[in-house]
C-alpha cells in the first residue's frame, strides 16, 4: 500500500517534533484511526501546534476529534466536548464548546472512562460518522509562520 501524497505531508510535520513527541504522536494517531477508520482527517499545521481532525466530512465545523501536538505533549481534544458528561472530571477547559485531556502516558487513550467520554462524544455529535465513509488525510492549512516544535 502507498502513502497518499497528504500522509507523507503528516509524516514531514510530525518529524519537525523531538522524537520522543513524534513517536507518541504516531502512536495517538494509529489509535484514532482504529477507533475512527470512516472518520476523514483534517490536517491543520498551525503556528502553536500541528492539529489533526476528526470528523464525518472536509467540514471543520463537524469535526468531533482532534489530536493537537505540541513541542512536549499530544492532546485529545473533544472539539463538541461542552455537550457531553463528564462524570470522573477528566475533560480539561470552560470554553462553550472544546474540552481537552492531555495525553501524558501511552495508556490514557485506552482507558476505559476515556473511552467512554469518547463513545458520549460519538453519540452527541451534531453529525455522525457514517461507516460508508472512505478514509482521508485532507491538508487544510499550513501556517508560514510557526512556534518551534521542539
Amino acid at each position: 500500500m502507498f502513502a497518499s501524497d497528504e500522509q507523507r505531508q503528516l509524516n514531514i510535520f510530525i518529524d519537525k517534533f523531538s522524537p520522543d513527541v513524534a513517536a507518541r504522536t504516531r502512536v495517538e494517531l494509529g489509535r484514532m484511526r482504529a477507533l475512527l477508520p470512516c472518520a476523514i482527517e483534517m490536517v491543520y499545521d498551525n503556528y502553536n501546534a500541528l492539529a489533526i481532525g476528526f470528523g464525518p466530512s472536509e467540514r471543520p465545523s463537524e469535526a468531533i476529534f482532534s489530536l493537537a501536538v505540541f513541542p512536549r505533549w499530544v492532546t485529545l481534544c473533544f472539539l463538541q466536548g461542552a455537550r457531553i458528561a463528564d462524570p470522573d472530571k477528566l475533560l480539561n477547559g470552560k470554553g462553550s464548546q472544546v474540552r481537552h485531556i492531555r495525553l501524558i502516558n501511552p495508556d490514557v487513550l485506552l482507558s476505559a472512562e476515556v473511552r467512554t467520554l469518547m463513545l458520549a462524544a460519538l453519540d452527541r455529535a451534531r453529525v455522525p460518522v457514517s461507516p460508508y465513509t472512505k478514509h482521508r488525510v485532507i491538508i487544510k492549512s499550513i501556517s508560514a509562520k510557526q512556534r518551534p516544535r521542539r
